[in-house]
């Protein structure tokens, strides 16, 4: 299987990247990224890539699926600029894997709470991504968790949020495992969605509770 990731270098990302290598049915994984995530493995390919509104010049044909863990606070963000990259970014990213790979799992990290009835903006943005995302010739998927914890060193690249995983540890280990359906990690992500890639489930729309009852 060849997997894709877009966002290995965010705490989501990193969890899913060392997932996918781990797996021994991945035989590649192809990292479109700014930023090199430094990480070395005879099956990791990364192409750097500056324009995230336009993949025209990346080639992303003939991989099984792709792991679109992209994403930004809306905290102090106007709505347009947080649909230009939580919007716009993946689906250039979607249209051009539909284009070059019809077909193929493409797996979007939205979040718990998402609805194009909620009053709050981001969680219009997400609603208005997943809706689009499912309209074009992929097998679409939407990932909402709720708390995520991280594992195996994947740290988020915000220093706010990276106190407040590392203070809350003891709480959200205890969350990860009595209440999943408020919280997760960074590898049951990484495995459920490897697990999505494989089966092609019918169920889209994946919060929590699934992610962790299928890891």
């Amino acid at each position: 299987m060849r997997v894709i990731v877009f966002g290995a270098t965010g705490m989501v990302g990193q969890g899913v990247l060392r997932e996918s290598l781990l797996a021994a049915d991945v035989d590649e994984v192809l990292v479109v990224t700014r930023t090199p995530t430094g990480v070395q493995h005879p099956k990791l390919r990364e192409v750097a890539h500056a324009d995230f509104t336009d993949f025209a010049g990346v080639d992303l044909a003939g991989y099984d699926a792709c792991f679109f863990c992209l994403g930004v606070s809306s905290v102090g963000m106007n709505e347009r600029d947080y649909t230009r990259i939580t919007h716009d970014y993946t689906m250039a990213a979607a249209t051009r894997l539909a284009g070059q790979s019809p077909g193929a799992v493409f797996v979007y990290v939205s979040g718990a709470g998402t609805s194009s009835e909620s009053r709050q903006m981001w969680a219009r943005v997400k609603a208005r991504t997943e809706r689009d995302v499912a309209a074009l010739n992929l097998r679409a998927y939407a990932f909402r968790p709720g708390f995520i914890r991280p594992e195996h060193g994947a740290r988020s690249r915000v220093r706010l949020y990276h106190w407040i995983y590392t203070v809350s540890t003891p709480l959200s280990a205890l969350l990860v495992r009595f209440a999943p359906g408020m919280a997760t990690t960074t590898s049951q992500l990484g495995r459920a969605m490897l697990i999505v890639a494989r089966t092609r489930p019918e169920e889209r729309v994946w919060p929590s509770r699934l992610i962790a009852s299928a890891t």
